[in-house]
């Protein structure tokens, strides 16, 4: 199935990313050139815990700095989606889905085991149509539909179209899945503009909340909405004020729209995952910075974007989870 062409807005919106990220990126060539003395591997050495069925790749990983949003395609060291080790069975057999973000990272692995359960898949993204391109072709080799609609999920009246869009294609809709997300990083308080704090709320919150407004008219009983959340809204991060900020109120959003659906029979649930090697991370962090992502994590590596998706596919499927609505399930690499 075709895709739309790139919006304007979502042009405007690369642009602006772009150049938040070139002003932070001055800010931290600064403060390296300050620095002296700093340890800069100190994690290196650590046995880090296996993913299923083999070793996983453990930092130092690979130094590359992506220009927002960033693309999967452009990744040095790629992320591991496929989940070769997970076998179908139907739980989302006949779905009509929905996955904002779903070009690449968290968001391609859970489409591709959305379509391995069964489902057909619209894809949201902002301009990554490389990347977008290649995930339809994964969801359509797992024999599922695949839709895909690039814009800003800032934009209201866009967020209606794309669930438009997609309950015209597919007849229906079964599963949202609100994934979509802005990151970058401060070392200090004074560094946040109100204009990058505005684009990390608007993409974070504003984008969840427009998205699950135009889709609850067209969800039946049955169906569910499911959140990413973070680590970062569980716990904080002190160079994240913005976007734990924005994860900690989708926590607090799905609970609170969770008790607001129940009697639709409508679930709401969200995984909150901690550091998981996507495109977003490499497009945020410096290259030498990203080298060590994931290492303080008490499993001592990054999640591939394949160990976080079945957690989206349990929460979606009322086989497995039709009992359960509010919870935020951590997905984090390290104990409590």
């Amino acid at each position: 199935m075709s895709r739309d062409k790139q919006t304007p807005d979502a042009q405007e919106t690369v642009r602006k990313q772009q150049r938040i990220q070139r002003e932070q990126d001055h800010r931290d060539a600064e403060a390296r050139a300050q620095a002296k003395g700093q340890p800069d591997d100190a994690n290196e050495g650590k046995k880090a815990a296996p993913g299923p069925h083999r070793e996983e790749p453990a930092p130092p990983m690979s130094r590359q700095h992506l220009a927002k949003p960033g693309l999967e395609a452009e990744m040095a060291q790629k992320p591991r989606f496929a989940a070769p080790h997970y076998q179908g069975s139907g739980k989302l057999a006949g779905f009509a889905t929905l996955v904002t973000g779903g070009d690449s990272g968290i968001g391609r692995a859970v489409s591709v085991l959305y379509a391995r359960e069964g489902a057909d898949v619209a894809i949201v993204y902002l301009n990554e149509h490389e990347d977008a391109e290649r995930t339809r072709e994964l969801v359509e080799a797992e024999g599922g539909r695949c839709l895909l609609i690039p814009g800003d999920v800032k934009d209201p009246a866009f967020c209606r179209e794309a669930v438009a869009k997609a309950v015209k294609a597919f007849g229906k809709l079964d599963v949202l899945v609100n994934n979509a997300a802005f990151q970058e990083h401060a070392q200090a308080i004074e560094d946040l503009t109100e204009e990058r704090f505005d684009e990390t709320l608007r993409t974070n919150v504003y984008g969840y909340f427009h998205m699950a407004k135009a889709a609850v008219p067209h969800l039946r009983r049955g169906a569910s909405i499911v959140n990413c959340g973070s680590v970062t809204g569980l716990k904080g991060s002190k160079h994240l004020l913005d976007y734990s900020a924005t994860k900690g109120a989708i926590h607090a959003f799905t609970m609170s729209l969770a008790a607001n659906l129940m009697d639709k029979g409508i679930r709401v649930n969200a995984v909150a995952p901690g550091p998981v090697w996507t495109p977003l991370n490499p497009a945020d962090k410096p290259a030498d910075e990203i080298a060590q992502f994931g290492a303080g994590t008490d499993m001592g590596r990054p999640a591939q974007p394949e160990e976080i998706s079945p957690a989206f596919v349990f929460l979606a499927a009322p086989c497995c989870s039709s009992y359960i609505s509010g919870i935020v399930l951590p997905v984090t690499g390290s104990v409590g």
